[in-house]
């Protein structure tokens, strides 16, 4: 036979929301630790309107980081030429491209490809 308890409801809806506030600590937790760790990155709003009217995600975060073409190809071994042709969709981008200008960055590479073109029209 399982042990039961019987409680006021007023009791049980409190623990109810001890536990919601306990979840959502540790969710807020969760998230300053990645933060600290630099796996959070934050774009303002103008930059992710540009993404989603759709400009690059690469020309997006390279100026948000005030970078130039130059500067972010150098820093990632790419030729600046190639990185115009991704950033203007010219040219996809090669797996190890776009590895090593995410790295760079200090983004994944899931954040500098376009978002998915909307198939439900």
């Amino acid at each position: 036979m399982a042990d039961t308890i019987t409680i006021p409801r007023a009791e049980y809806d409190r623990l109810v929301a001890l536990a919601e506030d306990a979840a959502d600590l540790a969710a807020i937790e969760a998230h300053e630790a990645a933060k600290a760790r630099g796996e959070v990155v934050y774009l303002p709003d103008d930059a992710v309107s540009r993404i989603l009217d759709g400009e690059h995600p690469l020309k997006i975060f390279r100026e948000h980081r005030g970078l130039t073409q130059q500067e972010l190809a150098a820093a990632a071994g790419v030729n600046r030429s190639y990185l115009a042709e991704i950033e203007t969709s010219r040219k996809p981008g090669s797996v190890d491209a776009l590895r090593r200008l995410a790295s760079t960055l200090g983004v994944t590479i899931e954040d500098l490809l376009p978002p998915p073109e909307d198939t439900d029209q």
